[in-house]
């Protein structure tokens, strides 16, 4: 049902490109620990200027990396500055350090500096690390956020221990003399241990000493075949096998016999390749993981809100109610989820929204629902029975509108029995500017739908509409009269002054308004002539001086400038022929020009058709699109 729906998505594009750029060495790009803080910006307007200073600190990273496999940056200026510094380890190639700070960067963001505005955040892989915060830390040695990582595997060998120790000890001796960095391995008794010790460029040679003096002492903790220290400054690993890339350390020569060239290419590919897909897979199921626990946290007081107030439905009866989500109760699907039919318990059906986790609008989608409409009744909006977000997925409860959407009358989308007559049309006209006035001015609160179109207007049986999915619904005060925001609608229905600057008023719903009542009037293929304009099938049934009043009052709505739109009260007069209706300027969607159309009312206008699929046209999130 294209009524309740709303958009989405994400692909293996980054899987793909690192494919074609692997070499035969490893990047090794596998996730050690991702450190995030628990300081957040709170002001949504501050965290809006950190973000897009943390994206521009991590873009600027970019070319300083693949330069010098190193890079420091900051970015922004007073408490909304963002530091950044990003580091390969010095044993990797240029196109490994390329191939492991790329997918880095994309899972440092599950520190939430998008969502929550976390100030500061590292991530340490075993080929590179990356960090931002919000203040000075390029010179940084250590921190309370400094850990230790002990391997799985538990060595009863006093010898291993042993090496391990004198390793670690050696390493953090010659590496503050050897630019920071350097690799080794300790063989007694058959028994050889690996290591590698670097500091990060940013820290000088007395820092280094102190910070791999600390490493030590954490790492000797461990009792096992790999242990890793990780500090802001430095970072310590030991491990049973040879992790690092020279083919000789200052320890001992690796003896090797030849080998052939084709098999190592192969061997090399198969495994990295097979690394890739494992990682990636790994990468996208704990990112959806961390999306939904980021999301549930999202809701916060509404939870213990929506669990003590009447409108919480128990996750498991709904799924009964819908025959656990089979598909044959399915009435339609969007970007934010799919929407069922159900029975409930007491033979009352229902339509029942299964929103999904894909898009970072899920919190606010389910939050709009629930807190502004359910405290809101009028005969011509669909009403909220209930929710639950108890179950693996949130759910909305919906009365069930059983005649279909405007958009499946008039499109034939559906296979509709009964075409719609002229009085109907008017009756859902008119019905459809009352809820809309409700909104904007009768409420006890202003709410801005943002999404009027013709999918989004369903009929009862008596074809009463309703207006439907409040997703993308925006509350504001009686003193605002506009804001900037991210844009979020449909294109076609969307108001040209919201489309380029940001700005939303009520007259942004008034414009998708006009644009419904010209479809719902004007057949969708358009003419020159008034018996053609109005939809062909009604065969002339209608009356043509009130046909011309509401594609005047439908043009009146859709003009360029806002402030010449009516308000929706004064529309409801209009349709219901107690207000006057004057001349409408010329809207943007309608080309100048004469015809025989001019000489019914419309002076200097010349239809242009409008696309039958915009009608029921993807919805736009706010993640999509940002005003200029």
């Amino acid at each position: 049902m294209p009524g309740y729906t709303v958009t989405t998505s994400f692909s293996l594009l980054l899987f793909l490109s690192l494919l074609a750029t692997r070499a035969l060495s490893d990047p090794r790009a596998q996730k050690v620990a991702l450190l995030c803080t628990n300081r957040t910006v709170s002001s949504l307007s501050r965290r809006q200027v950190f973000v897009a200073n943390f994206l521009g600190a991590m873009d600027a990273l970019t070319p300083l990396t693949r330069t010098h496999r190193h890079g420091t940056v900051a970015n922004g200026t007073g408490n909304a500055t963002v530091y950044a510094a990003g580091e390969c380890m010095k044993d990797l190639s240029q196109s490994d350090c390329n191939v492991c700070l790329a997918q880095c960067k994309t899972q440092l963001l599950a520190c939430l500096p998008f969502q929550k505005g976390t100030r500061g955040g590292r991530l340490l892989f075993d080929g590179c690390y990356l960090r931002y915060d919000d203040y000075y830390f390029f010179n940084e040695t250590l921190t309370n956020q400094d850990t230790t990582m002990c391997g799985n595997n538990i060595t009863n060998s006093n010898i291993y221990k042993a090496n391990a120790l004198e390793l670690v000890r050696n390493l953090s001796d010659v590496a503050p003399n050897n630019d920071g960095f350097f690799v080794a391995s300790v063989e007694r008794h058959n028994v050889t241990v690996y290591g590698l010790a670097q500091c990060w460029q940013s820290v000088n040679g007395s820092a280094c000493r102190t910070c791999l003096a600390d490493a030590v002492a954490r790492i000797s903790s461990c009792r096992t075949l790999e242990g890793r220290a990780l500090n802001a400054g430095c970072y310590l690993r030991y491990s049973s096998l040879k992790f690092y890339n020279n083919s000789t350390d200052l320890a001992t020569a690796a003896k090797h016999g030849k080998r052939s060239l084709a098999k190592i290419l192969a061997a090399s590919s198969a495994a990295l390749a097979l690394l890739l897909v494992v990682a990636t897979v790994v990468f996208f199921v704990r990112k959806n993981v961390v999306t939904r626990r980021r999301e549930r946290k999202q809701l916060g007081a509404l939870l213990d809100t929506v669990n003590k107030s009447k409108l919480n439905v128990p996750y498991e009866i709904l799924e009964k109610a819908t025959n656990y989500f089979n598909d044959s109760n399915k009435l339609g699907q969007g970007g934010s989820g799919s929407v069922y039919k159900g029975v409930m318990p007491d033979g009352v059906t229902v339509a029942i929204k299964r929103l999904s986790f894909n898009t970072t609008q899920w919190a606010d989608h389910f939050f709009n629902e629930v807190n502004l409409i359910s405290g809101i009744h009028h005969k011509n909006l669909v009403k909220l029975l209930g929710c639950s977000i108890t179950g693996p997925e949130s759910l909305l409860v919906y009365e069930y509108v059983q005649n279909h959407s405007l958009h499946d009358h008039l499109s034939g989308f559906r296979r509709i029995s009964q075409p719609l007559t002229w009085e109907i049309r008017h009756k859902i006209i008119l019905g459809i500017a009352e809820g809309m006035a409700y909104l904007h001015e009768e409420s006890h609160v202003r709410i801005i739908h943002r999404d009027i179109k013709l999918s989004n207007i369903l009929l009862e049986e008596d074809f009463t509409p309703k207006i439907a999915d409040f997703g993308l619904a925006r509350l504001f005060p009686e003193d605002k009269s506009h804001i900037s925001t991210a844009i979020a609608g449909t294109l076609g229905y969307m108001a040209p002054e919201y489309i380029v600057c940001g700005k939303l008023t009520e007259k942004a719903d008034v414009y998708s308004f006009g644009v419904l009542v010209i479809e719902i009037v004007w057949s969708l293929y358009g003419s020159n002539r008034l018996s053609e304009v109005v939809d062909q099938i009604l065969e002339g049934a209608f009356p043509a001086e009130e046909a011309c009043q509401l594609l005047k009052i439908g043009l009146l709505c859709a003009q360029a400038s806002a402030e010449l739109r009516p308000s929706m009260s004064v529309v409801v007069k209009m349709v219901n022929n107690s207000h006057e209706i004057s001349e409408p300027t010329q809207p943007p969607f309608i080309n100048s020009g004469s015809s025989e159309f001019n000489k019914s009312g419309f002076p200097g206008y010349k239809f242009r058709p409008v696309s039958n699929t915009q009608s029921s046209g993807d919805t736009m999130t706010e993640s999509q699109v940002e005003p200029r």
